[in-house]
């Protein structure tokens, strides 16, 4: 596929609408342990009505068996599926196994259908609005994703990645010059502190031909990743993205990036992070669904990473959404930022309400511009070394392509362990 050697599995949706039987199941299980022994990429392009009714218990042994199997390929060989139709019951959670997935505009997957939903819940719910590529790309982030093509979908998304995880990603040729200048980035931030930008501009113009493919583009939007090449080496980027909400990181924008670091981690894509938020968002809601452990999920999956970690500061990286966002606490190998960088605690607002309670307001603005002028900028970080170098926007390109080929040798001493048991 693509001019890559992969195993493909691929469900008839015109023999018994999809549904698996027993022998399907096996069959599914040996093709995801063909392509672990073989050491390539696994491929599932599925339509199913789920486990085969008339084949009773045996069906649900059956696609069992190749849940096992597909677990087995975790984190070994890459594993795309794509949906091409429904997906439904037992057969769907097979697609949150995967390491990305692919749905076109026909596609629909769900555990509980409509009309077990509206018996449960007196709530009727259409097919599309239940379990539709629209409600996988924006609500629940199963769908990386959308195309109606989904075979070349999936080869330009094995493109980027190794075949399995004890090679390195493909280099492609280059024809972006290494040490092109990228001007525009230097107005790239507005003067106004609140005002907002589009952080894939960033990553278009560092990006070997402005090339990039970002994943799951509408779910958590406040957070970008994407995988793109530089100077010929495929990188994963995880970006705050201020036109969304700030670049305030929620659970879902935890969820995303932390699933997309492992993701890149797990096939030796070098991470490069671009920092720009102002914090958590805060909310009640948010909290008692689990902020804490989710935000946790992020800094864990940062904090296990072993391959090449670069953190970009473009501008605004507080408290404890600065230390998630892959700072040098948490790990990075380095640590560069922009001049107009502010690395701090908290805000000049903010600050100032705590520093100096119950002050005339008429002297709230000069504390707040000399909190502004001493703490909110790179230079105390990196007078402690939590910043490696300042850098002209112009020259980000330039800097990114140099680090990342400096660190194409890093080797970390992985601990042997059965598994981790971090935050979920």
């Amino acid at each position: 596929m693509g001019g890559r050697n992969v195993v493909i599995c691929r469900s008839l949706a015109s023999m018994r609408r999809g549904a698996i039987t027993h022998a399907d199941g096996v069959r599914l299980a040996e093709a995801a342990e063909q392509a672990r022994h073989l050491r390539i990429p696994f491929v599932f392009i599925v339509a199913s009505s789920g486990a085969d009714v008339q084949d009773g218990v045996a069906a649900l042994h059956g696609w069992g068996m190749a849940a096992a199997a597909i677990a087995r390929c975790s984190g070994i060989v890459p594993v795309v599926t794509a949906v091409t139709g429904p997906v439904v019951s037992g057969p769907a959670l097979l697609l949150g196994m995967s390491d990305l997935v692919v749905m076109n505009s026909e596609a629909v997957a769900f555990v509980s259908g409509p009309q077990m939903v509206e018996e449960f819940t007196g709530v009727e719910v259409g097919l599309q609005q239940l379990g539709g590529v629209a409600a996988h790309a924006r609500s629940s982030g199963l769908c990386a994703v959308e195309s109606d093509d989904v075979e070349g979908a999936i080869a330009e998304l094995l493109e980027y990645l190794p075949a399995h995880t004890d090679e390195l990603p493909p280099v492609a040729t280059i024809s972006d010059p290494l040490l092109r200048l990228t001007p525009e980035l230097v107005d790239v931030i507005p003067e106004r502190k609140a005002a907002t930008y589009d952080v894939r501009d960033v990553i278009h113009s560092v990006a070997d031909d402005g090339e990039f493919r970002e994943l799951w583009p509408r779910w958590a939007g406040q957070i970008v990743t994407a995988m793109c090449r530089l100077g010929g080496l495929t990188v994963g980027v995880v970006a705050n993205q201020p036109r969304i909400l700030a670049g305030t990181l929620d659970i879902a924008a935890s969820q995303k990036a932390a699933r997309f670091v492992r993701f890149c981690d797990s096939f030796n894509l070098p991470l490069v992070t671009m920092v720009d938020t102002p914090g958590f968002l805060p909310g009640k809601d948010l909290e008692w669904r689990g902020m804490i452990r989710h935000g946790a999920e992020l800094a864990f999956a940062y904090a296990q990473a072993t391959v090449p970690r670069i953190c970009l500061i473009l501008r605004k990286a507080f408290g404890g959404a600065y230390i998630v966002m892959d700072s040098r606490g948490i790990g990075n190998d380095i640590c560069l930022a922009w001049p107009g960088a502010e690395i701090a605690v908290m805000g000049a607002t903010g600050a100032v309400q705590i520093l100096h309670r119950g002050i005339e307001s008429a002297d709230r603005a000069d504390r707040e511009e000399a909190y502004e002028d001493s703490f909110l900028n790179p230079w105390p970080a990196a007078e402690r070394g939590f910043v490696d170098q300042v850098i002209d926007p112009a020259d980000t390109r330039i800097v990114l392509c140099s680090v990342l080929r400096q660190l194409c040798t890093k080797r970390e001493l992985i601990a042997g362990r059965k598994h981790d048991a971090g935050p979920q």
